[in-house]
C-alpha cells in the first residue's frame, strides 16, 4: 500500500508540471465537519482537517477529471450536557483517501482562472491510518471485543469550487460512505443503499492552490 501511494504522489507531482493547458496540479487544505450516521447520535459535531494533492486534465472545454490524494479526518463527537444526560462520545478515524472525480466547468468570465465556477462528483477509497473511540465512562478502542473499524472504506462525493483568483479557490464538498464503516453489525445500524451498518458523513470546506 505504501508503495501505491507513493505512485500516486509521484504522479500528481510529474502531471501537475506536464507542459500543455490540459493538465493541472495543486494542492488542498481545509476543515471538516463530520458525524456517524447509526451510532445514535446526530450533528456534524467532530471538526478535523483535510489535505492533500491532486492533479486534473481537462478533455473538453467544459469536461475533466480529477485525482486526489488526502488526509482526511472523521468521527463522531457528543459533548456532555443535560438535553442527553450528560453523555459523552468522542470517536475519531482518520483516513487517507484517493478520490476520482468527475469536474463539469460553468460557464464563467473566462479570465485566466478568475471565475471559473465547477460541479464536482464521484468515488473515493479510504484506506484507514488510525482510530481511537471514548466515551465518559472508559476508552472502548482499547477493549478486545472493541467494533474495530473496517481498513477499507467506499464513498462518494458531490461539490463545488470557485477560483477567486487566477491560482486559488475555494471547495465544498460533501463525502459520504457507502458501506459499513464497522467490522460487525450491531443494533442501531441503519440502512444505507444496500446494506445496514454505520456511516461516515463529513462536510469539508478547503483551500485550493493551483500550480498552473
Amino acid at each position: 500500500m505504501r508503495s501505491f501511494i507513493s505512485f500516486i504522489v509521484l504522479f500528481i507531482l510529474v502531471m501537475g508540471n506536464v507542459s500543455g493547458q490540459k493538465f493541472h496540479g495543486g494542492l488542498t487544505a481545509g476543515i471538516v465537519g463530520s458525524q456517524v450516521a447509526g451510532d445514535g447520535y446526530s450533528g456534524f459535531h467532530k471538526g478535523g482537517i483535510f489535505g492533500g494533492g491532486y492533479v486534473n486534465w481537462e478533455f473538453t472545454e467544459h469536461s475533466g477529471l480529477q485525482l486526489e490524494l488526502t488526509y482526511f479526518q472523521k468521527g463522531s463527537r457528543e459533548n456532555p450536557k443535560e438535553e442527553n444526560d450528560y453523555k459523552y462520545l468522542l470517536f475519531r478515524v482518520n483516513y487517507i483517501e484517493l478520490p476520482v472525480l468527475y469536474l463539469f466547468k460553468l460557464p464563467s468570465l473566462n479570465l485566466k482562472n478568475v471565475g471559473d465556477f465547477y460541479l464536482e462528483t464521484g468515488p473515493s477509497l479510504g484506506v484507514l491510518t488510525s482510530y481511537f473511540e471514548e466515551n465518559q465512562v472508559e476508552v472502548e478502542s482499547d477493549k478486545e471485543w472493541y467494533n474495530k473499524p473496517t481498513t477499507f472504506t467506499f464513498q462518494w462525493n458531490i461539490g463545488m469550487r470557485y477560483f477567486i483568483a487566477p491560482k486559488f479557490g475555494v471547495d465544498f464538498r460533501y463525502n459520504f460512505s457507502l458501506l459499513n464503516i464497522r467490522s460487525k453489525n450491531v443494533t442501531g445500524d441503519v440502512w444505507r443503499f444496500w446494506g445496514y451498518g454505520q456511516f461516515n458523513d463529513a462536510l469539508v470546506l478547503s483551500l485550493l492552490y493551483q500550480f498552473k
